[in-house]
């Protein structure tokens, strides 16, 4: 990890390359932004306003889109470095969605060109007995990234308001406190030095019964299908109105919510890499200084 920069010039406040820019496409797809869980009835965002079949980044052609998505890997690799090397920032991006959603297969497209020593990925699971004996945010806070670093999340810490509030394990008060610690967690991050970009992966109930069919037709892809998957399903609309309770509570100034349509498996890994690269390159990196001691050095 690189040192702290005594000379390093002041941060960008996050909520500055997370927001989308007013009458930008990327605003069409980001959750109007609210101070917390008190958002008001008239103005909560309706999750049926996001069409999971749109493609709004496309180039027209699948080609020229799988094309454009290996090319801004390359561009991402070479600003992970500049990113590392800078030192200042931290960078966190979540990856949420139903499953099928497509949250691996983004990890892989976005991230295939960068180098494993700048950015790491977590895959959360259900918490372990010894997670289970702490808050629920003790987990989550541990593999926060540090300086230069960009961390990737498999899930996160918004499935402790997504599984608990579906199966009914809390109540609606408790659902609404674990709202606020969130968004009070997520503010102590951006406060600190940590960009949080969110991206929910929505994808139709037509779409899923496809992929998961997939999973089961394809002797290769069975040990990605689980016969809790099928249960799961069932419980769609529910989960469909937890994502939806969540974005409108949870879509902060700091830390605003993206949703990307994502039944076109390459249009979503395309319109993700394209806010990845522009939120790096907004954030002002630059290499250190140079060290004076180096100046006219030769190896013999």
């Amino acid at each position: 990890m690189p040192a702290a920069r005594k000379d390093a010039p002041p941060l960008i406040p996050p909520e500055k390359v997370v927001r989308a820019p007013k009458g930008s496409l990327w605003a069409n797809w980001q959750v109007e932004v609210s101070a917390g869980v008190d958002r008001k009835a008239k103005d909560r965002v309706s999750l049926d306003t996001f069409k999971p079949g749109e493609k709004p980044w496309s180039q027209g052609k699948k080609d020229e889109d799988k094309a454009l998505v290996q090319t801004l890997a390359t561009e991402i690799d070479g600003l992970q470095n500049l990113f590392f090397a800078d030192g200042r920032h931290k960078l966190l991006i979540v990856l949420q969605g139903t499953d099928t959603a497509g949250k691996d297969g983004t990890v892989r497209g976005v991230f295939s060109q960068t180098s494993p020593l700048g950015v790491h990925t977590v895959g959360w699971k259900a918490p372990t007995e010894t997670e289970r004996d702490h808050d629920y945010l003790w987990r989550i806070h541990q593999r926060m990234p540090g300086a230069g670093e960009i961390m990737v999340f498999n899930r996160s810490h918004y499935e402790d308001v997504l599984v608990p509030v579906v199966n009914e394990w809390i109540t609606p008060e408790q659902t609404a406190q674990r709202y606020a610690h969130l968004n009070d967690f997520e503010r102590l991050l951006t406060e600190t030095g940590t960009v949080v970009l969110k991206f929910m992966l929505h994808i139709s109930f037509e779409e899923q019964r496809e992929r998961l069919q997939e999973r089961i037709d394809n002797v290769e892809k069975h040990w990605k299908f689980s016969q809790g998957d099928v249960a799961v399903r069932k419980q769609w609309k529910a989960y469909q109105q937890a994502y939806e309770d969540l974005l409108n509570a949870t879509s902060t100034p700091w830390a605003p919510w993206t949703v990307v349509p994502a039944d076109s498996k390459t249009h979503r890994n395309l319109m993700i890499a394209t806010l990845v690269r522009d939120t790096l390159k907004a954030m002002d990196l630059r290499f250190p200084p140079e060290d004076p001691a180096l100046k006219g050095m030769r190896i013999e």
